[in-house]
């Protein structure tokens, strides 16, 4: 969507809602914590705060959020899965507020992680990062695809194809989609007031992925890490605005 100014003030308090979620989950989780349990403080916060959780529901999804664990690229259905020392967890939260949606990531390490799981939470947050500074007025939709792909690469990591970013504001899922892979001066033409979700997805190994038969549970092709932040922002003419950061 292209928020005017009576769209942004509701889209910032649905980030925050969802930012302050991510805030409280990261303190949470840890050994002995199961998925489900993350599930539940989460969906008690989003109330709390006014919102509602989008994910509950949507297409059939289960979870109020996505719990996403190691190997589990996106999609993760909490469970009774216990988060172990060593494991690293994606935490995707939605969040509708007064009609209108923002959705962030993050994934943490649980106590002591290895040399490249560190490695890899670094590389696909710097991604974003990269991103978010393309996602100015005038660039083309594909200069952020390129530069994140290109970090990721560059870092020794490769990224999902088969998910990716995209719109959004008064629908979860809006266009355009945006991928983290291309060559740079294609696609659309970014405008101020564009709000986008931009969600590198980067794999320790092969970029491929399965989907288990639970139809939700997306994980990579060869059983090794996965890492996943995403950030809701704001277009703007010389920089963008971060709508899921407190």
């Amino acid at each position: 969507m292209i928020a005017g100014a009576g769209d942004i003030k509701d889209l910032r308090k649905a980030g925050r809602i969802v930012w302050s979620v991510i805030e409280e989950l990261k303190k949470t989780a840890a050994p002995g914590v199961s998925t489900a349990e993350l599930d539940g403080i989460a969906r008690a916060a989003i109330l709390r705060m006014g919102g509602y959780p989008a994910f509950k529901n949507y297409k059939g999804f289960p979870g109020n959020i996505c719990v996403s664990v190691n190997e589990t690229v996106v999609h993760g259905i909490p469970s009774e899965r216990i988060i172990r020392e060593g494991d690293i967890v994606s935490l995707d939260i939605g969040v509708r507020f007064r009609g209108y949606f923002a959705d962030a990531a993050t994934t943490v390490g649980i106590g002591k992680i290895s040399e490249t799981a560190a490695k890899l939470i670094a590389v696909t947050k710097e991604a974003l990062d990269i991103g978010i500074g393309l996602a100015v007025s005038g660039r083309h939709l594909s200069d952020m695809s390129a530069a994140i792909q290109g970090h990721v690469e560059a870092g020794g990591f490769s990224v999902v194809r088969a998910f990716v970013g995209h719109g959004i504001g008064k629908n979860l899922h809006e266009d355009p989609e945006i991928p983290n892979y291309g060559r740079p001066g294609a696609g659309p033409v970014l405008k101020s007031g564009m709000v986008l979700a931009i969600e590198p997805m980067v794999n320790a190994g092969t970029f491929e992925i399965e989907v288990l038969k639970d139809g939700w549970t997306a994980v990579t092709k060869d059983r090794k890490l996965s890492a996943h932040f995403e950030h809701t922002v704001l277009v703007g003419d010389r920089k963008a605005e971060v709508l899921t950061r407190i």
